[in-house]
């Protein structure tokens, strides 16, 4: 299942769950995230990625799930209630909105369940205000965001607009590029973010459709094996306490009391979330095999990039290899925390890095420009403004160009 076969005999994360071992009311045996990837037989299945997000919460010992629709991800919310009906969740309901959603998820993590939901596009910027919140509580709640498009005129289709406004919140924020990367990011998400240094919510980013709705090959491990329950008295403050931060914020905002009292709590408070993400780098770090993957990253000319950009990068780097063009790649898997070390070391022999990306901000590579020394060598692009794919043909044209090589001229419609 992972490809870092040294990893096989390694113990990441060790669990001391007094239940490890133990069956659940479904028969499935708690089990420690190290044997369920790194020890247990796969098997290879052919899945859409909505269903490789039912398959991983099979695995991950949900209590409770809230669902509101929203394209790409309704059907992965639908295939979640069907797990509720086999008996995997203690609870699942659709809420009034995503606003409405990520508060009732909220109340079942202050009630000590491991929390799911999933939204995309449009419901995730309806339910931002939730997202700080969610931080600042110490809520270790999993959002899965199947990104799409946000801004009028209305697209569904693929565009990863949305995480930048996640970066922000608090939140780890992983990227997947694969299916594969999807179900792997899910289990050890939760055991990352339920890390008592940690202790945040994670936010499991995939471009919408190009992985909800396309079929790949994806190695499973066996359905009767699954992560061991969320412990909430590993939770790094007491919780539903009404005298202690953060709860108390809620039920009696210090800003009544003394500005200086506000200020100074909530100053100190976003630094020790801000720490909390940085911490959990340690823990990620074995889990994910690195925060970023390299190939090559010894020529001249690289590419970095997330997600699916990722997958066309490594078409085009193949075309042009076939034109004599050597091309590296760096493969960014966590956005928060960002790989800030690996990218200053995997980038400095490059003299041109081009980062592709599915919206119009160019957010990643303000994220790189804004990281490694000499940042005139990054180039911002090529970029699709949501609701196409990105050909690989024009990761080449916009590299030749920049090269001051001549590009084929295309054809025209009509």
């Amino acid at each position: 299942m992972n490809k870092q076969v040294e990893l096989k005999n390694k113990r990441i994360i060790a669990s001391q769950h007094v239940k490890l071992g133990q069956k659940n009311r479904k028969g499935q045996t708690y089990t420690d995230v190290n044997d369920i990837f790194y020890k247990a037989e796969s098997t290879p299945s052919f899945l859409t990625g909505s269903e490789v997000i039912k398959e991983a919460i099979r695995r991950a010992s949900v209590g409770s799930m809230v669902a509101y629709p929203i394209t790409p991800q309704s059907e992965a919310a639908a295939l979640i209630g069907e797990l509720f009906a086999e008996d995997y969740l203690d609870e699942y309901f659709r809420g009034e909105s995503e606003f409405a959603v990520m508060g009732q998820c909220a109340g079942a993590a202050f009630g000590g369940h491991r929390v799911y939901t999933t939204t995309a596009g449009p419901g995730t910027l309806r339910a931002m205000e939730n997202f700080p919140m969610w931080a600042g509580s110490r809520l270790p709640i999993q959002v899965c965001v199947t990104c799409r498009g946000i801004n009028s005129p209305l697209s569904i289709q693929p565009d990863t607009l949305e995480m930048h406004y996640l970066l922000e919140t608090g939140m780890l924020v992983w990227h997947a590029e694969t299916a594969q990367d999807l179900f792997d990011f899910i289990l050890k998400g939760f055991i990352v973010a339920e890390q008592p240094d940690v202790h945040v919510p994670i936010a499991v980013c995939c471009d919408g459709f190009f992985v909800t709705h396309t079929k790949d090959t994806v190695e499973l491990p066996p359905e009767d094996i699954c992560l061991t329950p969320y412990d909430p008295y590993r939770n790094p403050q007491p919780v539903m306490d009404m005298e202690t931060a953060p709860i108390r914020m809620m039920r009696d905002p210090f800003v009544m009391k003394s500005n200086y009292i506000s200020y100074a709590t909530h100053a100190s408070w976003q630094q020790e979330i801000k720490a909390a993400v940085e911490r959990s780098r340690k823990h990620t770090i074995p889990l994910l095999d690195g925060l970023i993957d390299e190939e090559n990253t010894d020529r001249e000319i690289l590419i970095v990039g997330s997600g699916t950009a990722v997958s066309q990068s490594r078409e085009a780097i193949r075309l042009l290899e076939e034109e004599g063009i050597k091309v590296g790649l760096v493969k960014i898997k966590t956005i928060r925390p960002f790989p800030y070390e690996e990218i200053k070391q995997a980038t400095k022999h490059a003299k041109h890095i081009f980062v592709p990306e599915f919206n119009v901000a160019g957010w990643l590579a303000r994220e790189i420009k804004s990281t490694i020394k000499d940042n005139e060598r990054v180039y911002c692009g090529p970029h699709v403004a949501g609701g196409m794919t990105m050909p690989s043909e024009v990761i080449v044209e916009e590299i030749k160009k920049h090269l001051g090589m001549e590009v084929a001229a295309r054809g025209t419609l009509g």
